[in-house]
């Protein structure tokens, strides 16, 4: 029988020691993370399948109403609407009159890095809450977003986006008819627009995306539903100047005394190719689409229009609000701003083109902005007086539409966005 020396036996002993401690150190790091993850996940970012979701405890109404039936993707985005901001650690408290900031985007990142970029130059911007919209789910955008330091930041997914339906409605369906086909002739499903076009589901997605995003903020959100104060409303290519918060508290200060029929509070004048007048004054003109902001009162006034929003045949948010929204409430709808702008458009092509190539829509791959010196703090004065612009250019009341919105499928999503947060039937209301 072989015999073992004691150095021998020292050796097995140390090593099965060493063994024992380090078995033992792992157990303790394994449980250290475990503990740490659980006390600060459930703050940061809980686990999705942990999270009460909206859109369940109100499942019954959703099924009454007939939403399409969500994909797992969709399900999962809306669970993450549910999350807190992000960056409370870093901005505790927002400020008391704060207005919150919401931003929609689609899938264009060389313009989102510039417009968050512009943001995180803006004064006050830590003060306020910013929340990103998207329509339809892209790693980039939402990396892009996460990568936000300069405030709270709240991330919401559109969950009835036709990009996360690649085979069923809202997105395509294998029987849906296309271009000018006949639904009779080709058995396909499917009603034309006022021109004898198929729905598109990327251009659909537009009207889609403004309405369930409005609906959403004012009325579905514990962070904004409720809010009495003013949101601001922008777009992932507007650019926004460093003082365009200041001008904006600013505005909606004045707007009760200087403005009291302006129903909203805008950045940048109408016509988007406008820098302003340059003048000691302020501007009442019709609403705008770059930079606007209004409170929960005209939310509420927009919001009892929704029949008239969803059947008017025009794809575009901004254009049926012209057409048929605003005059539907019985006389000019007006916005206040200041005689120069604080945000401007810089977007050469609109829809969802310029996501392909990183240089696309943007000349030379840059965004080349003047600002200047008087644009980097607050330039609007309490004691200018208020010129209205009689001047109503653009789309008005009689206009028919572009089309792209005849299908009624969309009619009645559209009418069920309008619909999803409230508690007792509004069928009749619309």
């Amino acid at each position: 029988m072989a015999t073992i020396n004691k150095p021998q036996l020292k050796v097995v002993a140390f090593r099965r020691f060493l063994s024992v401690v380090l078995l033992t150190l792992l157990g303790v790091l394994l449980l250290i993370f475990l503990l740490g993850t659980n006390s600060t996940s459930n703050f940061l970012s809980p686990p999705l399948d942990d999270i009460d979701e909206v859109s369940y405890t109100n499942s019954h109404l959703r099924e009454k109403l007939g939403f399409p039936e969500q994909s797992k993707l969709s399900i999962k985005l809306e669970k993450r609407n549910q999350l807190p901001p992000r960056n409370i650690d870093l901005y505790p408290n927002l400020a008391k009159d704060h207005i919150t900031i919401v931003l929609y985007v689609h899938n264009r990142p060389q313009y989102l890095r510039v417009v968050v970029e512009s943001l995180s130059q803006v004064v006050g911007i830590s003060e306020t809450l910013l929340i990103v919209s998207h329509d339809g789910y892209f790693e980039e955008m939402n990396k892009i977003v996460k990568g936000i330091k300069f405030c709270q930041v709240k991330q919401i997914f559109a969950p009835y986006s036709p990009h996360l339906f690649p085979n069923s409605f809202p997105g395509v369906s294998p029987n849906d008819c296309k271009d000018k086909e006949d639904a009779a002739k080709q058995h396909c499903e499917g009603k034309p627009d006022q021109y004898g076009n198929h729905r598109s589901p990327k251009i659909v997605s537009l009207k889609h995306h403004w309405w369930w995003m409005m609906n959403t903020v004012w009325d579905g959100l514990k962070e904004t539903r409720g809010h009495s104060g003013h949101i601001l409303f922008i777009e992932e290519d507007h650019f926004i100047f460093p003082n365009a918060y200041r001008n904006l508290q600013i505005l909606t200060e004045l707007k009760p005394y200087k403005c009291p029929d302006c129903y909203a509070a805008n950045l940048a004048p109408w016509d988007v190719n406008s820098r302003g007048e340059q003048w000691d004054g302020l501007i009442a003109e019709r609403m705008g689409n770059v930079g606007y902001s209004f409170n929960q009162t005209i939310w509420r006034k927009i919001h009892r229009k929704a029949r008239e929003f969803c059947f008017f045949d025009e794809y575009n948010w901004d254009i049926t609000m012209w057409a048929t929204v605003y005059p539907s409430f019985g006389g000019s709808v007006y916005s206040l701003r200041g005689p120069r702008t604080s945000a401007v458009h810089f977007g050469k092509c609109g829809l969802h083109q310029g996501q392909a190539e990183n240089k696309a829509c943007i000349d030379n791959g840059m965004v080349k902005v003047d600002v200047q010196e008087i644009d980097r703090i607050a330039n609007i004065k309490s004691q200018w007086q208020v010129q209205v612009s009689n001047i109503q250019a653009g789309y008005k009341a009689g206009f028919k539409g572009w089309g792209g919105w005849g299908d009624e499928r969309d009619h009645k999503l559209c009418l069920n966005f309008a619909r999803m947060y409230h508690a007792i039937d509004t069928a009749s209301t619309f």
